[in-house]
């Protein structure tokens, strides 16, 4: 059996090589940073970097392809975030309306929001507008580039579920980009809509 370049650089990595180690990480940081920073906001860094050092600290019982090693590194990921999200829920949050209010873009700015539409953070807004499950599976599908065995086993769902998620995560970003009022309703959303429950 012929040993791919990813099998080579993980065993490399799972042998301490540093360069191999950060070659694997570069394959996979983007677009995890991505999927956090859409779904957790401002706890994606320290999520990832979380992320990451529970990577390394179970490289060495790694084993399997490079679509199970994104899957793996995925998995991990929303463990993490789960976890920070439930730490942050019961810290008490300072608010400083003056602050929260200068991070927000005025809704009258219809220009400004025409070119923002076309940027990459503008679609992953759109995508944190969908309900979480939907979300997470047009991120680990399409962004991630997970496929939909692997995004069901990072989400602990059934393939069918992911595929129903999905198509209704991709039908409501179309409509949310065919009509203009829909896009500031896609956080509005019907609890019906979600497969997951």
């Amino acid at each position: 059996m012929a040993t791919s370049e990813f099998d080579r650089r993980l065993l490399a990595a799972q042998q301490g090589d540093e360069v191999s180690f950060s070659e694997l990480f570069r394959s996979v940081q983007p677009r995890l940073l991505r999927y956090l920073r859409t779904i957790g906001g401002g706890l994606a860094d320290d999520v990832a970097a979380d992320t990451w050092l529970s990577v390394v600290r179970g490289l060495g019982r790694f084993s399997g392809d490079e679509n199970q090693w994104q899957a793996w590194v995925f998995t991990i990921a929303r463990a993490r975030l789960v976890d920070a999200q439930r730490r942050a829920g019961r810290l008490p949050v300072p608010v400083d309306s003056n602050e929260v209010l200068a991070d927000r873009p005025d809704r009258t700015d219809v220009s400004g929001a025409v070119e923002e539409m076309f940027s990459t953070e503008s679609a992953l807004a759109m995508i944190g507008q969908l309900p979480r499950q939907q979300a997470e599976v047009v991120l680990l599908r399409h962004v991630a580039g997970l496929d939909v065995p692997h995004t069901a086993a990072v989400l602990g769902k059934r393939p069918g579920a992911v595929r129903v998620a999905g198509h209704r995560g991709l039908r409501r970003l179309a409509e949310m980009l065919t009509q203009p009022d829909a896009a500031q309703q896609g956080s509005r959303c019907n609890a019906s809509d979600s497969v997951f429950g």
